[in-house]
């Protein structure tokens, strides 16, 4: 099979498993999601979804955010850990929002990279989910599938942004990158996985999956 091929297999593979793709994060608007994105880092969607109804109890928008003391945001984000440093983001970029945009959140990756606590895969995700731009947000579990099904080298995200980009159509971009996520959920952990009963791996997967995997049975 050629290479296409076998990214057109992906595709529709994954649009089998995973016809529907709902947002992970609770949002109701663009600024919800970027504090939910915000707070995600380094830490799982189902917490994010525990803290951010006491969160937006406090404050939904910017200028309700911009009133509070940084602490009180601390308080309730805790269990979400890097408190100190996300606590701050919030309150420092609900100002500039404010400040140089009305309180509304920039549909543009590069304003949105220059707010504290947003990186470049905060602005994808938030382009893509808030405003249906074509963007390729790279997680942990998009990094690992990408390498194990031969699509990138693995040597860093941005190569496996770059790669990903390459090998499937721009439109389909924000929906594919979420049924990757829930592909590796499911069926593609980072421990405990069987490339065998793995749909995907079982196909495409890198010999050395399989390598791996049978030295631990032996």
């Amino acid at each position: 099979m050629t290479k296409q091929e076998i990214v057109n297999d992906i595709e529709n593979m994954l649009e089998g498993l995973y016809p529907e793709t709902p947002v992970p994060l609770d949002h109701k608007d663009p600024y919800t999601l970027l504090i939910a994105v915000l707070l995600s880092a380094q830490c799982t969607d189902e917490r994010v979804n525990k803290v951010t109804p006491a969160l937006f109890e406090l404050a939904d928008n910017p200028f309700d955010m911009a009133k509070q003391d940084v602490e009180a945001i601390r308080q309730i984000i805790r269990p979400c850990g890097l408190s100190p440093r996300k606590s701050k983001a919030i309150y420092d970029l609900s100002h500039i929002l404010i400040n140089k945009y009305d309180g509304a959140v920039p549909n543009d990756m590069a304003l949105l990279e220059e707010l504290p606590g947003v990186g470049h895969k905060t602005a994808s995700v938030v382009v893509a989910q808030a405003y249906g731009v074509p963007a390729f947000p790279v997680d942990t579990h998009i990094h690992r599938l990408a390498f194990r099904w031969k699509l990138s080298t693995g040597k860093n995200v941005d190569r496996t942004e770059a790669d990903l980009k390459r090998l499937f159509r721009k439109e389909i971009w924000n929906k594919l990158h979420l049924q990757i996520i829930f592909f590796g959920r499911e069926y593609c952990p980072a421990r405990g996985h069987n490339p065998y009963s793995c749909p995907i791996c079982s196909k495409y997967g890198r010999k050395g999956l399989f390598q791996e995997f049978d030295k631990k049975k032996k």
